[in-house]
């Protein structure tokens, strides 16, 4: 719903006052309040009703995390495959 409230407000201005409007928004302590305004809130939706999906959101981000992190390697396994794969066609057909 944030997002949705944003791209309406900045679908109203014209470009040339975007920079301003948007400037604000990237400073160190707005970062930080709304940082900490979606703590409080994940806090009070979740952990003060003892809700068991914080347990599902670690397991899902963890899985997420472990994904990302191995997908590199994974990209060079498959392009080394590949590689071999048209060499060893190329060296057959002399």
């Amino acid at each position: 719903m944030a997002m949705r409230s944003f791209f309406k407000e900045i679908r109203s201005m014209k470009v040339t006052e975007l920079p301003s409007y948007l400037k604000p928004m990237f400073t160190l302590g707005y970062v930080k309040r709304t940082l900490a305004r979606g703590l409080d809130n994940y806090h009070a939706k979740y952990i003060e009703t003892n809700s068991v999906d914080p347990l599902f959101h670690i397991c899902f981000g963890g899985m997420a995390f472990s994904y990302l992190v191995a997908l590199p390697e994974e990209r060079r396994h498959l392009e080394h495959q590949q590689h071999a794969k048209q060499h060893a066609a190329a060296s057959a057909a002399h």
